[in-house]
């Protein structure tokens, strides 16, 4: 891992470190206070520059086109909001997706199964441990948005989500989100719509540099990537961990998200 990551920088090889442990409470301390964490350039620039450009013809080539609009919980209608609501307003959302296993011969594979990546996030997140997916196809999944395609508000199932920057766009991308807008027991709807119509003044927006992995609370901060301009692809990596072990989609889930079974 020392040829594709910045250990010098991020140990995570050595949890017993005084360096690793300050690691992981800065973390958790970003993690408490902005709903995210960052790891900047943790894979190495040259790295994610080349497994960028490996992939681009598999992206051009093998991925499946994603186009849907959705509102920001992505479900049809919420329990006590008339359809017409304004936080229920929706918006289209596109990029292009490449499954597990059309990129299982590169580091992105390897770092994700790397036994000591996954005790570190469950330090961060504050799990007993994370599993990876034995999902063949979910485990992990590489997005392009190219020019004028974006990733729009929402909010996500999981607790937290996982993403590794591999190229930034030339312009746009930028992700923006807003801290714990929603708590278990208050879904704040008039600071949702608030936030769909532009008049949040906590919203925030940063642009990733490539090799940065990223840590997110995203079952309370809504976030989305701004449109991409220009003629290089915003490409990213979702890694998906689970606090139990043997999680996989259905065929059903498979074929809905993917067009494909195995």
């Amino acid at each position: 891992m020392h040829d594709i990551l910045d250990l010098d920088q991020y140990p995570l090889h050595a949890p017993q470190s005084r360096a690793y442990q300050d690691l992981v409470a800065r973390c958790k301390e970003d993690l408490a206070r902005e709903g995210m964490c960052n790891l900047h350039r943790l894979l190495r620039p040259e790295v994610a520059a080349k497994v960028a450009a490996d992939i681009s013809p598999r992206m051009a080539t093998q991925s499946i086109a994603h186009a849907r609009r959705h509102n920001i919980y992505f479900q049809k209608s919420v329990a006590g909001l008339a359809p017409d609501h304004p936080a229920l307003q929706t918006f289209e959302t596109s990029n292009f997706t490449l499954c597990a296993d059309q990129v299982a011969d590169t580091p992105l594979a390897a770092l994700y199964d790397w036994a000591p990546l996954g005790v570190f996030l469950a330090q961060v997140m504050g799990k007993r441990a994370l599993h990876v997916m034995d999902d063949p196809l979910a485990r992990l999944n590489v997005m392009a948005y190219g020019a004028g395609q974006a990733l729009n508000w929402h909010f996500d199932r999981a607790e937290f989500t996982t993403t590794l920057l591999l190229q930034a766009p030339d312009a746009g991308g930028a992700f923006e989100y807003r801290t714990d807008l929603r708590t278990d027991d208050e879904p704040n709807y008039d600071g949702v719509t608030a936030l769909l119509e532009n008049r949040d003044p906590l919203k925030q927006s940063m642009s990733l540099k490539a090799g940065t992995l990223n840590v997110f609370r995203g079952i309370t901060t809504p976030h989305r990537v701004t449109p991409v301009e220009g003629a290089t692809q915003r490409i990213i990596a979702v890694f998906s961990y689970y606090d139990r072990a043997g999680v996989r989609f259905s065929d059903e889930e498979r074929l809905g998200f993917y067009g494909r079974t195995g």
